[in-house]
């Protein structure tokens, strides 16, 4: 088994982490959270060498599913997540691109299956536990490789900051419990991506995140 890397390819408007995990030997991987921009998520891939077996979601906002059907369209893969509890999202991201004026770049997204808390998913020898972390959206997951005390944490965490809860779903208590019970006792060494900015580690933001002290 290779090193578990990521490469970051920013998509959208929203400046979405639009994220590809791979190994570094063999060069499988996944795509997480193909917000859009589809043609130059497939350029990455192509200009890597990535053999993409799946590709994950962490949650049904717009910026982050948009292009999952036109990039499974595209790689002939599965899309794996988020939590069912995110389906009604799912169903309506056209209707959310008519609201920021996308309309055209932007598909429904019908997952091929969704997640629940304790699952695992994988790539190669590369596996994740997933957590369902509700308060940014309803069906909100994380996925933590604990080898490589790495965690992808989409809109729930931000380094200084956490995800909004004004949306439609959201809920700013839930969204606390979901870092302080769910994330935070990983460990303070565990190192994230996150939907949008710069990651970090965990230790950094339960010391220093104004949302947590």
């Amino acid at each position: 088994m290779g090193q578990l890397n990521a490469g970051i390819v920013p998509v959208t408007p929203f400046q979405q982490n639009c994220t590809i995990l791979f190994d570094a030997d063999d060069k499988s991987g996944v795509v997480v959270d193909p917000g859009g921009d589809v043609d130059r998520i497939l350029a990455a891939i192509k200009d890597n060498g990535i053999n993409v077996t799946a590709i994950w979601l962490t949650h049904g906002h717009i910026d982050h599913a948009g292009g999952a059907m036109d990039l499974k369209d595209a790689l002939g893969v599965e899309i794996v997540g988020s939590h069912e509890a995110d389906r009604m999202l799912l169903d309506n991201l056209e209707t959310q691109a008519v609201r920021f004026g996308l309309t055209g770049a932007v598909r429904n997204c019908v997952p091929d299956r969704f997640l629940t808390e304790g699952e695992t998913v994988s790539f190669g020898e590369h596996q994740f536990e997933v957590l369902h972390c509700p308060g940014h959206a309803p069906g909100h997951v994380v996925y933590y490789n604990r080898a490589a005390k790495f965690a992808h944490v989409g809109d729930v965490l931000f380094h200084g900051s956490i995800g909004r809860t004004d949306l439609p779903g959201g809920d700013h208590d839930a969204l606390i419990r979901s870092i302080k019970e769910k994330l935070l006792p990983l460990g303070d060494d565990i190192g994230f991506i996150c939907g949008h900015g710069p990651g970090g580690r965990f230790g950094e933001e339960r010391r220093g995140n104004p949302f947590l002290v």
